[in-house]
């Protein structure tokens, strides 16, 4: 699961569970769904979910607001609904970013050759 760009699917998660926990398969891929089923309940009640060193999941409420089409330019009322957003903990960013050294180069430069 380390590959760069690779979407990690249900059947990963119930893999990895399978291989570290060592639930049978229908165990694991049991155990997956019945957490990914108790976030979304939480979420659909408008509950944040918290995992400790992940992050946190919860809903916002937007407004309406005026848009525009694209294409033609043209104006278009927004209704207002609830979205879903993910704030990453600290724990989880520091690991990201190589404890801040990741981001410190962009395409083999560093920051301060950059103008």
């Amino acid at each position: 699961m380390s590959e760069i760009g690779k979407t990690v699917t249900r059947v990963d998660l119930c893999e990895a569970v399978y291989q570290k926990v060592g639930l049978s398969r229908t165990e694991s891929s049991a155990f997956v769904e019945l957490v990914l089923k108790e976030i979304t309940d939480c979420l659909e009640k408008g509950e944040t979910v918290k995992l400790s060193s992940f992050g946190s999941f919860m809903v916002r409420k937007k407004g309406q607001r005026i848009g525009r089409n694209p294409k033609t330019g043209m104006e278009v009322p927004i209704s207002p609904r609830r979205v879903m957003v993910f704030k990453p903990s600290a724990i989880l960013k520091q690991r990201i970013n190589n404890n801040g050294h990741a981001g410190d180069q962009v395409h083999g430069e560093s920051e301060s050759e950059v103008t």
